[in-house]
Order: structure tokens, then C-alpha cells, then sequence
């Protein structure tokens, strides 16, 4: 029997979850777009770090499926949402 059988099973497909709740067809938007919805308190309920494991949960999902093209908007979402977290942070610090 081979070491490593499970290497077609991958965890995210596992995965069940309801922390977000995206609009259908977001992630295959634009960067600007996706990261804008994902940092909403409609999409995110816990604020912008739960958009933010979404769009990486999303990522991993996609695997080796992903165009090259669309891993760099994803990826170019990813770094809109974390400027947005940075901004928030800082002014929670300097009310």
C-alpha cells in the first residue's frame, strides 16, 4: 500500500462553514470589488479578518484550478483588505 494515499483528498473540501456570507459570483469580480464586500458588516459579520479568511479559505480551494490571471486578482484583493485592516486599526489607536 502506497505512503501517501490521501494526497487527493485535500482538507478543504472538508471544510463547512457560515462565518461569511458572500454574494454569489463575488470572487469573480474585481479586486477593488471583492475586497470592498468582504470588509462589509453585511459580508463579514466580524469585520474585515473574517472577509479575510474567506478570500485565503477561497485560494486554497481553488488550488492548481485557479488561473494564473485570477490568483492575481484574488491575491490583489487580499492586499486591498489588508490595507483596509491596517487603516482601521490605526485609527482605533488615534481616536
Amino acid at each position: 500500500m502506497p505512503k501517501h494515499t490521501n494526497r487527493t483528498k485535500r482538507w478543504v473540501g472538508r471544510v463547512k462553514t457560515d462565518s461569511t456570507h458572500p454574494p454569489r459570483g463575488l470572487f469573480t469580480k474585481s479586486a477593488r470589488a471583492i475586497a470592498r464586500s468582504l470588509a462589509s458588516k453585511r459580508v463579514s459579520p466580524k469585520g474585515p479578518g473574517s472577509g479575510m479568511r474567506m478570500l485565503t479559505y477561497f485560494i486554497n480551494r481553488g488550488g492548481k484550478n485557479l488561473s494564473h490571471s485570477r490568483r492575481m486578482v484574488l491575491e490583489r484583493a487580499k492586499s486591498l483588505l489588508k490595507k483596509r485592516m491596517r487603516g482601521r486599526r490605526s485609527a482605533m489607536r488615534n481616536p
